[in-house]
């Protein structure tokens, strides 16, 4: 069993203190400990320190190592450029590969927040053991509460026989609308994405050999030097050239061994501001302030500034974020478009911002 954590996304949706050399996983965004950190934490007891693997940005690699020493540096694979999850995928497989071609690995998310650490665990040992029977990709997806449209979707298909709750995947969805969202939820057959994943090595392998042959002749140029002395140097040389694709696009639509467990164990992806709503404590006004915050008139907004006292009077629904060198105001139905501000920034060149 290896876990394999996927550290490498900037978390722009959390400007202004997510940044490029310290994004979101890198950050105490809930709780006491960095998101790394708390990811590993929970793995714990699941696999061993020396059997998880995380992939990051070279950029990220040396502050990484210090939020978990834990696991050893030589298991830190380092991306020279962002490629998207499929290559990121491919590459912790082709790692693994030189050491146990037919171990299982589950592929996590580094800055996700998880609440049911119990209930998360056994449902990853229960997908554990269902990739250990057959040549399986499986995915674990939420039952949704509420109809979200800032995550994709699974449709779930037919029942696996002898597999209890697993389910066949009859196709993966983009986000929805509103009015969509609401029929999913309605109909009892669609579950969020998470992007958690578990499958064999060799059965990932094969899937990008038939679905993403330009990737994995990638992969097999960099597969002698993985894992030694020369592993810098190649993918120096090497990861650049390969496909920026997700592995849902490149992979999950196209496969047709795709099973779903559908789970509940208070799973979050923290992807804009707004998931703090759902994390951490709200006054009576429904105000979440990581703040010294004066509030008059305030309601249903979310304060966050650890140096400065923040007065808010006679105004909601607002994200107020403050850092030492950028402050960020925003209606919270606007959340999702902070990520626009970090591209308005990128175009401009304005990278002290960055």
């Amino acid at each position: 069993m290896y876990a394999v954590i996927m550290a490498g996304g900037q978390g722009a949706r959390f400007w202004p203190r997510s940044r490029r050399k310290r994004p979101k996983q890198l950050l105490d965004i809930v709780g006491s400990e960095s998101m790394i950190r708390q990811t590993v934490d929970r793995l714990l007891s699941f696999v061993n320190p020396e059997d998880v693997y995380v992939v990051t940005g070279m950029e990220h690699v040396e502050e990484l190592i210090g939020h978990i020493p834990d696991v050893p540096s030589e298991n830190i694979i380092a991306e020279p450029v962002s490629r998207n999850t499929a290559p990121c995928i491919g590459l912790a497989a082709m790692r693994l590969k030189k050491r146990d071609p037919e171990g299982v690995m589950a592929v996590l998310p580094a800055d996700h927040v998880i609440l049911d650490k119990g209930g998360f665990l056994e449902t990853l040992r229960n997908a554990c053991e269902v990739a250990k029977s057959g040549d399986y990709i499986i995915t674990l997806g939420m039952r949704p509460d509420r109809p979200e449209t800032g995550y994709g979707y699974i449709k779930k298909g037919s029942g696996v026989r002898g597999q209890g709750s697993v389910y066949h995947v009859e196709r993966f969805v983009e986000k929805p609308d509103k009015a969509t969202a609401e029929q999913y939820v309605k109909s009892g057959e669609y579950l969020w994405n998470a992007g958690m994943f578990v499958f064999k090595v060799s059965t990932i392998l094969k899937a990008i050999e038939r679905y993403m042959p330009d990737l994995y002749i990638g992969l097999l140029r960099l597969e002698p030097a993985l894992g030694t002395k020369e592993q810098e140097r190649a993918l120096n040389d090497v990861y650049g050239e390969l496909p920026s694709v997700s592995i849902d696009y490149g992979v999950m639509e196209k496969a047709d061994n795709v099973l779903v467990i559908p789970s509940t164990f208070g799973w979050n992806d923290v992807g804009s501001w707004t998931a703090i709503d759902d994390l951490l404590p709200r006054d009576e006004h429904g105000v979440v302030a990581q703040a010294e915050h004066i509030s008059i008139d305030t309601k249903d907004c979310i304060v966050y500034s650890p140096k400065k006292l923040v007065a808010t009077i006679g105004v909601s629904n607002l994200i107020v974020v403050e850092t030492e060198d950028a402050l960020l105001i925003c209606d919270k139905s606007r959340a999702q478009d902070v990520k626009k501000v970090v591209e308005i920034l990128e175009r401009e060149g304005r990278e002290k911002y960055l």
